[in-house]
């Protein structure tokens, strides 16, 4: 999964670095003396006001592997179906007149299961059934040209997810953790990078890959102090970012899109080992899926 993910984000910023010059028109323009702030109160109120913004139903479709490092029997193979509900906000970037600001905050709910793939699961091999809901937001940049867009996007979820194992196995330590996720809601996160093509002003297609974990268990402040240390990080990059739009806006969906994928991608890597890293703790369910789908905006 790491040469694929490689592989995506490679393909991606081939993909969208030449269109910077095909939707390039007057990417210098910038508006003087006007400051916004990353976070303010304008934003916040963003996240309470969901009516002001365009309504948004997204379906989704995917392939799912699943991990975990204490977990030595083969997982089945399993596929996803998705459903997103929410509202989304499009704004021109104010560094440049083709610059697209986008934003989509969403509930979802969502199926990843060994039965939906259309097999047989292998003797030896554990098969999953995961119902799962959850609170999201995804947001990036993108190059527009009258009602079309390519979008580079960066999302990030709260999870809940019910994991029902279909069969046992015969080690009783492995056993003993499957007992530890199987038949019972467990709390976890999910970062997710992909693109988004508008091809009208109702319908977009999507294409991403998504990495999500899920605690056997919620230690509330290990966790906090997880969550806290990758915010920071994520916040740090949005100051650096914005001066990449600043000097050279037609950079900066691609910038954004990389570095914002490769930090939350970096610290999923650490956290296999420690579902709270750098804090002690057990490892999580790894679930590492490739999505795609369409998008209805209202």
């Amino acid at each position: 999964m790491f040469r694929n993910k490689i592989i995506l984000i490679i393909l991606i910023g081939l993909f969208v670095l030449p269109m910077q010059k095909l939707f390039a028109q007057d990417s210098t323009k910038t508006k003087k003396g006007k400051w916004e702030w990353g976070w303010d109160i304008k934003e916040f109120g963003e996240w309470i006001h969901w009516g002001k913004k365009m309504p948004t139903i997204s379906l989704n479709y995917g392939f799912t592997d699943i991990e975990h490092k204490k977990i030595t029997d083969p997982f089945a193979a399993a596929n996803l179906i998705e459903l997103k509900l929410g509202h989304t906000t499009r704004k021109t970037n104010r560094y440049a007149e083709n610059i697209l600001k986008y934003d989509f905050r969403y509930l979802y709910i969502g199926k990843i299961s060994s039965g939906l793939t259309g097999g047989s699961i292998g003797q030896n091999q554990l098969g999953t059934n995961t119902w799962r809901f959850g609170i999201a937001r995804s947001s990036g940049y993108g190059y527009k040209a009258g009602n079309a867009a390519v979008i580079l996007y960066y999302t990030y979820s709260f999870d809940w997810s019910r994991v029902d194992f279909n069969n046992a196995v015969t080690d009783p330590q492995v056993q003993n953790t499957i007992n530890r996720f199987d038949d019972s809601f467990r709390f976890g996160s999910s970062s997710e990078g992909g693109i988004r093509i508008v091809a009208t002003s109702l319908i977009t297609l999507d294409a991403g890959y998504e990495r999500s974990i899920i605690f056997e268990r919620h230690l509330f402040w290990k966790w906090a102090g997880s969550a806290l240390i990758e915010a920071v990080s994520q916040g740090l990059l949005d100051s650096f970012i914005q001066e990449i739009f600043k000097s050279s806006p037609a950079a900066g969906p691609v910038v954004n899109f990389l570095l914002k994928n490769a930090l939350s991608y970096g610290l999923y890597e650490l956290r296999q080992e420690k579902m709270n890293w750098p804090f002690a703790s057990a490892p999580p369910l790894s679930f590492d899926s490739f999505k795609f789908g369409a998008t209805f905006t209202f």
